[in-house]
């Protein structure tokens, strides 16, 4: 069987990794795995067991218990626990407050980079796009293609704040500060490692963001073909 062709996008909120991923799988005919979703699943299954995510030792409880079904698919995507759909669940303000807990658990953390792995591995698409915080440096570092999506700061801001309809780019902006220092004392996402291709979209708009990644991916793969 063919392995499955793993391309890692991480990147900072507001940097167009979510969105330019999905639509670069979209063309490509590969899969997308919001690794996100992943994390609020978990986050959903331990509030419906009655636990807090602050509680490091509830989460990997719950993770023992925690049988995920996570829909490949960039336009139809699907997250169910256990047999139950939580993809609406686990998009609820009470959800994203909970998911903080569970990425500071480490030993769940490893577990969890682990799963993606399993994911891919098992994908029936030719290539999957991961897109996270940490996929080019820990969940795979060995990945044919790696890719830092990155923008200045206040250009992130007034994304995310278009994405959400909000007004106050300051205080979205804050509220992302606060995020990325907090994401940042486990995992360094802002800055290139060895091997990873940097794009910076400050100055792109989407569909240039989207060929820019395209063109990272079809570089590789072109040189996979001709076998060097």
């Amino acid at each position: 069987m063919t392995e499955t062709f793993f391309v890692g996008i991480d990147g900072p909120a507001g940097s167009g990794k979510s969105s330019v991923s999905k639509e670069a799988a979209r063309r490509l005919g590969f899969g997308y795995l919001d690794t996100g979703a992943v994390y609020r699943a978990l986050a959903w299954h331990v509030r419906d067991a009655g636990a807090t995510t602050e509680d490091p030792g509830a989460v990997e409880a719950a993770f023992e218990t925690f049988r995920p079904e996570i829909g490949l698919d960039p336009d139809q995507r699907s997250v169910r626990v256990d047999g139950v759909d939580v993809t609406a669940a686990i998009r609820t303000p009470e959800t994203t407050a909970a998911v903080a807990g569970v990425a500071r658990t480490l030993p769940v953390r490893e577990k969890i980079n682990a799963l993606f792995r399993e994911i891919v591995r098992r994908a029936k698409a030719p290539g999957v796009i991961v897109e996270g915080r940490d996929i080019t440096t820990v969940v795979a570092p060995d990945a044919p293609v790696r890719i830092l999506l990155t923008a200045h700061p206040e250009v992130r801001a007034a994304r995310r704040s278009a994405e959400m309809g909000a007004e106050d780019v300051a205080a979205v902006a804050e509220a992302m500060r606060r995020r990325d220092a907090s994401d940042s004392t486990v995992v360094d996402f802002l800055n290139a490692a060895d091997g990873v291709t940097a794009v910076d979209t400050t100055h792109l708009d989407f569909d240039q963001s989207v060929e820019a990644v395209l063109a990272v991916i079809d570089e590789r793969l072109k040189g996979g073909r001709d076998g060097r």
